[in-house]
């Protein structure tokens, strides 16, 4: 990973140092908020999902408009850093959120690209945030979703339901949990899934790519994506999590001829119109958890 010029333990005059020290950690917070996202974007393949080389199920939105997205996000992932070191609760973050909502959609003419990713990252960049203020010790994926679980869980469940999303659409029609369940237990698969799953795809692979790709897999096998559910139904989502256990079954990215067993998958998925975006918020969840757990 690249050296970054910030160091945490630099000498400090309050529990959250310098402020010249503090606005620069959340700066990088929230740059490595929106690289997460960007590196979940050039990850491929990932079965009915954007990324450079084409645009999944989808017909529209594409890369330029997840990278426009992206750019609009990336100022509000700083905020969130700042307003969890401030100590705010959840209807503050809910308001950033909500604004960081009219300038996604606004840059994309309309296209929801990351509402899931606008949740997810932002309640880890402020669980980062308040994590700097109370503890310098570091930003271990365990400290911030234990964070998020101890601080907010409460308030993330008892609302307000967005009545328009296609979580709480699954919510009604398959008693499926979602983002919200996800993130109010601390996001368990990211961290229990997602980063073990990471570690391993790069010691299979010994490529940062082909980890991700591994790691998406691992996600997509074992979440109830209410993605896939609004957009297939239960068998949908089954045979999607079959698919990717055989993917990982069969060697995941250490298997000789990988690459054409996902693409494979990938074209199966465009075929029946299939998105796991779910899957896709929480491999840029485990890609932020990583990169600030080894980060400066």
């Amino acid at each position: 990973m690249r050296a970054h010029p910030l160091h945490l333990t630099a000498p400090t005059t309050g529990p959250a140092g310098p402020e010249p020290v503090r606005e620069a950690a959340f700066a990088w917070i929230g740059e490595a908020a929106a690289q997460a996202l960007t590196d979940e974007l050039e990850t491929w393949p990932k079965p009915g999902l954007v990324s450079l080389v084409d645009a999944g199920s989808h017909d529209n939105m594409d890369a330029g408009t997840f990278r426009r997205s992206i750019a609009a996000l990336r100022p509000f992932y700083v905020e969130l850093a700042q307003a969890g070191a401030a100590g705010a609760g959840m209807d503050a973050l809910r308001w950033t959120g909500l604004r960081a909502e009219a300038a996604m959609l606004a840059a994309t003419g309309g296209v929801n690209t990351h509402r899931g990713a606008i949740f997810a990252l932002g309640l880890l960049c402020a669980a980062a945030g308040a994590t700097l203020v109370e503890c310098a010790a570091g930003l271990t994926a365990a400290r911030l979703t234990s964070m998020v679980r101890d601080r907010w869980a409460a308030a993330i469940l008892r609302g307000p339901i967005p009545l328009n999303s296609h979580g709480s659409g699954a919510l009604r029609r398959f008693g499926a949990g979602g983002a919200r369940t996800e993130a109010a237990n601390g996001f368990p698969h990211a961290v229990r899934v997602g980063l073990p799953a990471l570690h391993a795809g790069r010691s299979l692979s010994g490529n940062e790519e082909a980890a991700r790709v591994h790691a998406f897999f691992a996600l997509l096998a074992t979440m109830e994506d209410t993605n896939l559910l609004h957009r297939g139904g239960a068998k949908g989502l089954g045979d999607a999590r079959e698919a990717a256990r055989d993917f990982l079954l069969g060697g995941g990215v250490g298997r000789a001829g990988w690459l054409a067993h996902a693409v494979a998958v990938h074209r199966r998925f465009v075929a029946r119109r299939l998105s796991p975006g779910g899957s896709a918020d929480l491999l840029a969840a485990t890609i932020f958890l990583d990169r600030l757990g080894n980060g400066p």
